[in-house]
């Protein structure tokens, strides 16, 4: 069955996706075709696993939904592994060893390495997260700090200098090495792009919230909507214009970040 659209059996029409995979360069996944995966210490949630090192990427990024009294309660992360968790629909409680709080709608937590994040659907309705989990690159002298706040309460910033494309930061990882990732929204009203093909070594995975655009990815143009999930890797040539009607295209990305290459 598949996770998002609960297909089951065949179709009347010629099996057909959207989906684009060349790993370690880039990866296109729609909503039609992800399928579940069962994880020892989730309890009723239906994951689908998005990005993986199988694809090339250096983390994992897994699409949620946590049905009434789901839960985690193993713990997520610890050790090495850094952990960030954003609300898209519902109300989830969240705790580490340092801090706890009820997300609703738009709320996040990232909790550093060495602090397992828990996670439990104390509500009525189901509710749908998208988790992001990452091996922490540790340097002498710096460390990070747990973040909890929501999408709502952070400001939109021009993005380098435009005036129709706006971001938001999560985390405080400008010109604070104890991070060494953040997490981002992009929103580019109709029409608007990014100022030029960017090709850099960082990675992103990328959930698309809302609207329509064209991804230019090493050389395709490729069609996206809400819903869509995207893998760039290093060096990948990217940029994208947001298309459509009445909606503004946005999506929330990982970023690597502050740290040296290691050889």
């Amino acid at each position: 069955m598949g996770y998002m659209n609960n297909q089951i059996g065949y179709r009347e029409g010629l099996l057909e996706t959207r989906s684009i995979v060349k790993k370690g360069n880039y990866v296109l996944l729609e909503p039609d075709g992800l399928v579940k995966n069962s994880i020892p210490g989730y309890e009723n949630c239906i994951i689908t696993i998005m990005s993986s090192p199988a694809m090339g990427a250096s983390f994992v990024d897994y699409l949620i939904t946590v049905d009434k009294d789901g839960k985690n309660l193993k713990g997520i992360g610890g050790k090495e592994l850094e952990v960030f968790l954003y609300v898209l629909e519902g109300e989830i409680s969240v705790w580490n060893t340092d801090e706890n709080a009820v997300l609703t709608k738009e709320g996040y937590i990232f909790s550093p390495a060495g602090k397992e994040l828990c996670f439990e659907n104390k509500s009525s309705a189901p509710a749908k997260i998208y988790l992001y989990k990452r091996k922490y690159e540790k340097i002498e002298g710096y460390s990070a700090n747990a973040v909890i706040g929501n999408a709502k309460d952070l400001p939109w910033i021009p993005y380098e200098g435009m005036e129709n494309c706006y971001v938001k930061d999560f985390l405080p990882a400008a010109n604070n090495f104890g991070f060494d990732m953040n997490m981002h929204i992009l929103k580019f009203h109709l029409g608007a792009s990014h100022g030029y093909i960017e090709t850099h070594v960082q990675e992103h995975g990328m959930y698309f919230l809302s609207g329509k655009g064209m991804y230019y990815v090493d050389g395709d143009w490729i069609p996206t909507q809400k819903g869509d999930y995207m893998f760039l890797d290093a060096y990948c040539p990217q940029a994208c214009y947001a298309v459509g009607k009445d909606e503004d295209f946005t999506y929330i990305y990982s970023k690597d970040c502050n740290r040296d290459v290691q050889l």
